[in-house]
């Protein structure tokens, strides 16, 4: 147990599901900060902040993240902000005597031809997905951060590797935001029309994705209870079809599916991710929400801020923290 626990990155989709499932761990304080409260690119001011705190536990979930017309046009600004992020908060960590810091990587760092189902020993085998290397190298260094600063600091750091990740207060920002609140927020918006709703690709690429609120549980199970260099691959794997996600999110709607329409022109992107999480399972006996019973719950909050508090939804660009 955590007397006090610092979350960065409190803003985005699983800084808001720790909050949502604090109450969890009735024993921890919780301290949620973003980058209006610290750059943590800035390592002077990051060990400010974590020594102003006083935590003795940090969960470090802040990143600069987005969809693929993010990384496209910043690789260079992804990889520095992301690599002196994991370095600040290490630095600070280690200063302060802090007794155990989490740190989150991305299935997206994978390379795109390693052996499917995706395992934590693939991370370096060969260069990431050229679209988001700068994000991606950046990520992958943590694992090697994760194992130097235990060997050499004798730091409690520990590396979990989300999937996909998704649910209430999510990027629904069309400049930047992941492909499933995109297509949330595109199928909300238009339910009332009877235009096409245009999906790039044939839809048969298949994607895993995690509720906000499991990923949350999870990584908390790992700050309690896992103490090695090996990261973990903690997403579920449940997986559907891109067309199977937009039926569900017409169904869910009362969308017409007869109004999808697959632009076969375009292209598909990678068929197929899955990830092998039974280290992570057979450790904690984890369990996760159904994906469709997460994504009628995102719908359900994604419909009530737009039409009660639109001020609620992240509409805009998406940054650090």
């Amino acid at each position: 147990m955590f007397r006090k626990i610092l979350v960065t990155g409190s803003s985005a989709v699983t800084g808001t599901a720790v909050k949502a499932v604090q109450g969890d761990h009735p024993d921890s304080e919780f301290v949620f900060v973003t980058s209006r409260d610290c750059d943590l690119t800035d390592s002077a001011a990051t060990l400010r902040l974590v020594r102003e705190v006083g935590a003795d536990a940090i969960l470090h979930l802040a990143a600069v993240s987005g969809g693929i017309g993010l990384s496209l046009h910043h690789q260079a600004s992804m990889l520095r902000d992301n690599a002196l992020m994991t370095f600040s908060v290490l630095e600070a960590a280690r200063l302060a005597g802090v007794s155990k810091v989490l740190m989150t990587l991305t299935t997206g760092m994978y390379p795109p031809d390693a052996p499917l189902p995706l395992r934590e020993e693939s991370i370096h085998d060969g260069a990431p997905h050229g679209s988001n290397y700068g994000s991606s190298f950046a990520k992958r260094l943590i694992e090697p951060a994760v194992r130097a600063y235990r060997e050499e600091y004798g730091l409690k750091v520990v590396g979990v590797i989300p999937n996909g990740i998704f649910g209430e207060n999510d990027n629904f920002n069309f400049d930047d935001a992941p492909m499933l609140p995109a297509l949330i927020r595109r199928f909300y918006e238009n339910r009332h029309s009877d235009q096409p709703i245009v999906i790039w690709g044939d839809g048969s690429p298949l994607r895993e994705y995690t509720y906000s609120k499991d990923v949350a549980r999870a990584f908390l199970w790992v700050l309690h209870n896992y103490d090695d260099s090996q990261v973990l691959n903690t997403g579920t794997t449940e997986e559907h079809s891109i067309r199977d996600i937009a039926f569900m999110i017409a169904d869910i709607m009362g969308v017409d599916r007869g109004r999808i329409a697959f632009d076969t022109s375009k292209p598909n992107g990678v068929f197929r991710k899955n990830c092998d999480n039974s280290r992570f399972v057979g450790l904690s006996g984890f369990r996760y929400t159904p994906f469709r019973d997460a994504l009628e719950n995102t719908i359900r909050w994604f419909a009530d801020a737009y039409e009660n508090d639109r001020s609620r939804i992240r509409l805009y660009g998406k940054s650090k923290g």
